[in-house]
């Protein structure tokens, strides 16, 4: 199976460089050179990367098959993926399709479903569809989720207090503002 690993941004410079919107957890590892995508659209690929590097935040790749801005305005908006059969991840690493639609359980109860994995700078987030219908965002941590079975189709989750009540619709009362009716 294909998973995506970044989108193409806008061209930087005049030697076919691209800015990149990283969609990985392990950027070092998945743009060094040599490494080649399989792009969508496909008319633009495959591309090999040539070189990688940080500018402030922001990562720049350049590829074997562009040399110039113009080679590297077509690329705007493109895809590039990996195929996860190819790439030797640990035991701990799931991809999203892997995780949607897992039954999320609580002390053995099922609360709801995976919905989605929003991949986020400082950690990870399981959108949980909760039994009620209101969507839960789970932080994508051990101390929270200690147990991912992806072969019985559940992950066990230890909450912290209130997390699966906070966006329910009994917790979405007008608020107090302390002075009370008159």
């Amino acid at each position: 199976m294909q998973v995506q690993v970044a989108r193409i941004g806008k061209p930087h410079g005049i030697r076919g460089e691209v800015t990149v919107q990283v969609m990985t957890d392990a950027p070092e590892e998945r743009f060094v050179p040599g490494t080649a995508f399989v792009v969508e659209p496909a008319r633009l690929g495959p591309l090999t990367v040539e070189s990688a590097r940080w500018n402030k935040d922001i990562l720049l790749l350049g590829f074997a098959e562009v040399v110039d801005r113009n080679g590297a305005e077509e690329l705007r908006g493109a895809k590039l993926f990996v195929d996860t059969e190819d790439v030797d991840d640990d035991e701990d690493a799931w991809y999203e399709h892997e995780l949607v639609g897992l039954r999320v359980l609580v002390d053995g109860q099922e609360v709801g479903k995976v919905a989605a994995l929003n991949t986020l700078p400082a950690q990870d987030l399981l959108v949980v569809t909760a039994a009620n219908g209101d969507e839960v965002l789970v932080p994508f941590v051990e101390q929270i989720v200690p147990e991912v079975d992806v072969a019985a189709g559940f992950i066990r989750v230890t909450p912290p207090a209130g997390l699966f009540e906070l966006n329910s619709a009994e917790s979405q009362s007008t608020p107090d503002d302390g002075e009370g009716e008159r």
